[in-house]
């Protein structure tokens, strides 16, 4: 397991683990196997947890979470969730649980053909604003009805999502949608869930149906990164973290800007880029990530 970069040389660092159940005798493997010198149950999150306090080793510790299906993060003992200032988040398939312009596409029959393009871009294989081109040009025609309908009706935030909000909010933090998606959903979900910042793409819309193309600056991964540099100069200060979260490839460069960086749910190209990795819990689990 990989050292946090934000913990200092020589400094203790805990183990937090994490799963919708922790077995009791899982813990007391892990403590042996860590060497940690006690354990503490963070609370903030609606899962399982256990905090090993100042471990010694990490020798086998991935392998046997892997096979717990467990998730498991080295954190520094000082980093403190009061010191958060600013959480920034992707939403398809982060916040929320679909890829938007997927299920827009299927009301028309062409979800197979956008899906096939969204999948080359969350794997790095085209960049993202060619993607995005291409899978609106195939959106040309749909009733502007059809955003409606998918806002309604098949938008669910992930688990633990507001949890998560909550959490941070407490603690003073803001926050910044920032996605690849669109306006129409990244602003709705502004008003609904007290977001502080949105950054996303504009579809066009002319005499109520979608022209197929998007208007204005794409946000890809370089204006995602760029959006979070740009609240982050503001709002970090001395001593602030700021904490980034996301999935795909074009999150990765956002990812690497943060102090804080988490892989939810993610590829493997994307979870070698984050500090840490959530594969089993809820997005509520970031909270147990600070002390």
């Amino acid at each position: 397991m990989r050292r946090p970069a934000d913990a200092p040389p020589g400094a203790p660092v805990d183990l937090v683990v994490q799963a919708p159940v922790v077995l009791p005798e899982d813990v007391d493997m892990l403590i042996l196997l860590t060497g940690a010198k006690g354990n503490d149950v963070p609370e903030r999150a609606g899962n399982d947890a256990v905090r090993l306090i100042d471990v010694e080793s990490t020798e086998g510790v991935e392998a046997a979470a892997a096979a717990a299906r467990y998730d498991v993060a080295l954190v520094p003992a000082e980093r403190l969730i009061e010191r958060v200032r600013l959480v920034a988040f992707d939403m398809d398939s982060t916040l929320i649980t679909i890829e938007c312009i997927d299920e827009i596409a299927d009301l028309q029959g062409l979800k197979p053909q956008v899906a096939a393009i969204t999948a080359e871009a969350m794997r790095g294989e085209i960049d993202f604003p060619e993607s995005l081109r291409r899978r609106v040009a195939l959106l040309e025609g749909l009733h502007e009805s059809a955003l409606h309908e998918v806002y309604e009706e098949r938008l669910t935030l992930s688990d633990g999502a507001e949890r998560m909000l909550e959490g941070f909010a407490a603690a003073g933090a803001e926050f910044l949608l920032v996605s690849g998606g669109f306006t129409f959903f990244t602003e709705r979900l502004r008003e609904r869930l007290g977001l502080h910042h949105t950054a996303s793409n504009r579809l066009e819309v002319r005499d109520g149906r979608l022209t197929g193309r998007v208007t204005g600056p794409i946000v890809d991964a370089t204006a995602k990164a760029q959006a979070l540099r740009d609240h982050a100069a503001r709002l970090r200060g001395t001593d602030g973290l700021v904490v980034a979260i996301g999935d795909g490839a074009n999150d990765i460069p956002m990812l690497q800007a943060a102090d804080v960086s988490i892989a939810y749910r993610a590829k493997p190209v994307v979870r070698a880029a984050a500090t840490h990795a959530i594969d089993h819990c809820g997005l509520d689990a970031a909270l147990n990530l600070f002390g």
